[in-house]
């Protein structure tokens, strides 16, 4: 099923971030979704479909249930999404289909924990434990991070990228951040900022890391024709794919060839466009070699060049394709799948017109991806700015 044109969205709220120790991750989530409904010029009592992620923070069994009675909304369609830092784009193409099949006429979608103040290092550790396969993996003591440096010292092996130009992605996104009045991070750094930086596991250093935020992001989806009754600016689904390749690293098909190729394709088939006609990029960046395979696999750089794009500065604002204008999760914010989420409420703002000081010329069409788990779920997206 084509879903050109068929969905658009037409509200979009970050919640405060930082460290915000008094507030709950539901009120981040509340807070962020009362934005994007006044963004969106409409009344709570509009939504009729509420999607929600996953918490490490909130004790809720039904965190979309949860939201949508703390938000006073009765949908008619609903649920909570687990497919990691992917949810929130699975979010997008699950609100696009009940759209598109009747299910709902305007979704809320939404994404945000506490998780800088509302978790403790250790509850963190445990509750991250569960990436790992739990026979496999696991007992060897591996996390989050040792599996993401597998995956960098394999391409950077067969692919020749660099200390530096991985560095670089974290440079770039800095960079923007510093454009971004609600941005977590505040202060410029250098490459041999990055390469000297604490280790975290071997090539990857702390700079290199995505945040940890107390952060909530949300967006609201319907179709054009209802969109006609709102204020706000639409931006249009004009493409995406999806596709799951694994759960745990030892059972991926490779360490350097992964999902992002097909999603981009099937998105790009289903927009009518392709890597050329895109004016920016929203990579998913939880440690800093994501966005260079991403880079490479969405089309935008040829295979083992992406890192020299960042380091070339490319991928800044004013460059060929600018990249995370926002800060991405290396600077702007990350709290779970909310991480995702900004992406997609940062290109929207680009494709409006509403960047300020980060704003991409010119901007009307934008590609989004998102990943979960260790390079396991992906979903490549197409926004423009007009129907297509």
């Amino acid at each position: 099923m084509s879903l050109r044109n068929r969905a658009v969205i037409v509200g979009v709220g970050e919640s405060d971030i930082g460290k915000m120790p008094h507030m709950s991750g539901l009120g981040l989530n509340a807070q962020a979704a009362r934005r994007a409904i006044a963004d969106a010029g409409i009344k709570h009592t509009d939504i009729d479909g509420v999607l929600t992620a996953y918490s490490f923070t909130e004790p809720y069994f039904m965190l979309g249930s949860v939201l949508a009675e703390y938000l006073g909304i009765t949908p008619r369609f609903g649920g909570s999404l687990v497919v990691g830092g992917a949810s929130p784009a699975a979010m997008l193409h699950h609100a696009a289909q009940a759209i598109e099949t009747g299910q709902a006429e305007v979704v809320l979608v939404c994404a945000g924990e506490n998780r800088a103040t509302g978790l403790s290092r250790d509850a963190a550790v445990s509750a991250l434990s569960a990436v790992g396969h739990p026979y496999f993996e696991a007992p060897y003591g591996v996390g989050i991070p040792s599996l993401y440096a597998i995956v960098a010292n394999a391409y950077m092996h067969k692919y020749g990228t660099t200390r530096e130009q991985m560095a670089a992605v974290s440079v770039n996104t800095r960079n923007h951040a510093l454009k971004h009045p609600n941005a977590h991070m505040k202060t410029a750094i250098t490459v041999d900022d990055v390469l000297s930086s604490k280790p975290i596991s071997d090539p990857l250093n702390m700079l290199d890391c995505c945040l940890i935020s107390d952060a909530g992001g949300a967006f609201i989806v319907t179709s054009p024709e209802r969109a006609k009754d709102m204020p706000g600016k639409e931006i249009y689904l004009a493409g995406i794919g999806e596709l799951h390749t694994h759960e745990h690293l030892t059972s991926a098909p490779s360490l350097t060839e992964f999902g992002a190729g097909e999603t981009a394709r099937a998105a790009y088939s289903m927009a009518g466009l392709g890597p050329e006609d895109m004016d920016l990029a929203m990579l998913y960046d939880c440690f800093s070699i994501v966005p260079i395979i991403e880079m490479e696999e969405l089309g935008l750089a040829p295979r083992g060049e992406g890192g020299a794009y960042f380091a070339e500065g490319l991928a800044a604002v004013g460059g060929k394709i600018p990249v995370n204008t926002h800060g991405g999760m290396l600077s702007h914010a990350h709290a779970g799948a909310v991480g995702g989420l900004m992406a997609i409420i940062e290109a929207v703002r680009q494709l409006r017109g509403e960047a300020d000081a980060r704003q991409v010329k010119d901007a009307n069409a934008a590609v989004i991806h998102g990943e979960g788990g260790i390079l396991s779920s992906h979903l490549t997206m197409v926004l423009t700015s007009e129907a297509r």
